[in-house]
């Protein structure tokens, strides 16, 4: 049985390569090929950049109430399409239909449309300069690039789309080459809901073809989703060309659950923010600290409905809440980390095995793992796994714990939990973390920018700032008087 062949998006309709050179995709649930991909090669890149200029020659121009109106046709097609979009996430990163189904596609679509409501509420300024005066102009930026990542595939497809063209951009898409089939339907999409030719366009390939996006001279601003290392290096390479980044990386997330707080409700936020999505989630708390006097009640309830409540297994059965890793290499690199964290000392409550579940038995699947006894200087406390293994670890004083969950290079999320309305707002203020809950964890709305401290990243997804981040002013001084001249 022959599989499908995807070709590159380029310009309102796909394009073969030159090279012929293609890529197989595996479905982790059941480490079979599913489909290939053709790799865009220089013909392919220099098409993709050709038609990027014309059609933000046309897109910019168009009035913003335009655009939007375009959008909001798109994001109508994706409600549309839930379904299908969703199955498609589901076969390519192994995640369960219970989770693809009522958040990949619907908060994606949430996005866009959100931006598309802001596209003509978009402003400059106006000022008096003696009698004289001045204005500005938000102008899109020309070409962006976005690269994403695999765990939320069309997610961040649309989180990276929304504001680029709704400021009047255009975007050269690159999806991570294990994912690569979402962004091509956004395509699709866009370009049934009206969309000019070339403003959406979708290359595929690996590191190879991020390179030249973030090398380009002809790209203004790369928006990058995926590990430190790699954004560190994507940094480097747009510096070359001055290009704007915005840059959402890892994470090493605390949870801190305090003497007060609804233990039950701090279990969920717990499993929620190390399970779901098969712990494959950068904002994830993978380091819990919880208070001595109820450690041991949050482990009893936390061991109980770890082993109780996840179900594993073929992700596409509704009654399964628990996926398969996305590759072969990322399980053992998982299931490396689970024998570390057993080497340094520390004790494994719960899981710490490869799966093989009946309905899935070739699949990629880790145990729900929880160590107790952790200490901050363990590797499984202090590197980011992005696997469902979550480390326990105790506190008593609140400045140490503090301390504590601050001590590391990464700062992208923190959550806290205490029914002390002050004791919440005066620890999370101490939170060296861009993304912050309180009593809750892992909401990411589109009103909400999103975005990390330290090495977590630069700039901010989301939100009404990131419109700001797709634009640049342009100051106009306008001359009302003669001009003294001393020539």
């Amino acid at each position: 049985m022959t599989t499908p062949v995807y070709q590159n998006f380029i310009n309102g309709d796909f394009l073969k390569n030159q090279s012929g050179e293609t890529f197989a995709v595996k479905n982790p649930a059941t480490d079979e090929v599913i489909y290939h991909v053709e790799v865009a090669d220089s013909f392919v890149q220099n098409a993709a950049i050709e038609s990027a200029k014309q059609g933000f020659a046309v897109w910019s121009a168009m009035a913003p109430i335009e655009r939007s109106r375009i959008l909001l046709k798109a994001v109508a097609l994706l409600r549309e399409r839930n379904d299908l979009l969703a199955k498609i996430e589901v076969l390519d990163t192994g995640k369960p239909w219970q989770e693809a189904e009522c958040v990949d596609v619907q908060t994606g679509a949430d996005v866009i449309e959100y931006f598309a409501g802001l596209a003509p509420a978009q402003v400059g300024q106006q000022q008096m300069v003696g009698e004289d005066f001045y204005y500005t102009r938000k102008e899109p930026l020309g070409i962006c690039a976005g690269i994403g990542a695999w765990n939320y595939p069309l997610q961040i497809a649309c989180w990276k789309s929304g504001p680029a063209l709704a400021a009047g951009n255009a975007l050269i898409f690159k999806p991570s080459e294990e994912t690569p089939l979402g962004a091509i339907k956004l395509a699709e999409i866009f370009t049934e809901a009206g969309v000019p030719a070339g403003v959406f366009n979708v290359v595929q390939g690996a590191a190879e073809v991020g390179q030249w996006l973030t090398h380009s001279p002809d790209i203004e601003k790369v928006s990058f989703t995926g590990e430190v290392g790699t954004g560190k290096k994507v940094v480097a390479s747009a510096a070359g060309t001055l290009k704007d980044v915005t840059m959402e990386l890892g994470g090493k997330s605390p949870l801190l659950v305090f003497e007060d707080a609804d233990i039950s409700q701090a279990v969920s936020a717990a499993m929620l923010g190390n399970f779901y999505t098969q712990g494959e989630i950068c904002t994830n708390c993978t380091r819990i600290y919880v208070h001595k006097s109820v450690y041991q009640q949050f482990i009893d309830e936390l061991k109980t409905r770890t082993e109780q409540n996840i179900v594993a297994g073929d992700p596409l059965d509704p009654s399964v809440n628990f996926g398969a890793l996305i590759s072969k290499n990322h399980h053992n690199l998982v299931m490396g980390y689970i024998e570390k964290g057993i080497s340094e000392g520390a004790t494994l409550l719960t899981g710490g095995k490869a799966l093989r579940p009946e309905s899935a038995p070739n699949g990629y699947f880790v145990a729900p793992t929880v160590f107790t006894d952790c200490t901050d200087d363990m590797t499984i406390v202090k590197e980011e796994i992005f696997g469902p293994v979550m480390s326990v670890l105790v506190f008593e004083d609140e400045d140490d714990v503090i301390r504590r969950a601050n001590d590391t290079h990464l700062g992208l999320a923190a959550g806290v939990f205490t029914k002390d309305i002050k004791r919440a707002h005066r620890v999370i203020h101490q939170m060296q973390a861009g993304i912050c809950w309180i009593n809750s964890y892992g909401n990411s709305p589109a009103e909400m920018p999103v975005g990390g401290y330290k090495q977590s990243g630069i700039g901010r997804e989301n939100g009404i700032e990131t419109l700001d981040h797709y634009t640049q002013t342009k100051s106009i001084y306008v001359g009302m008087t003669d001009i003294e001249s001393p020539f």
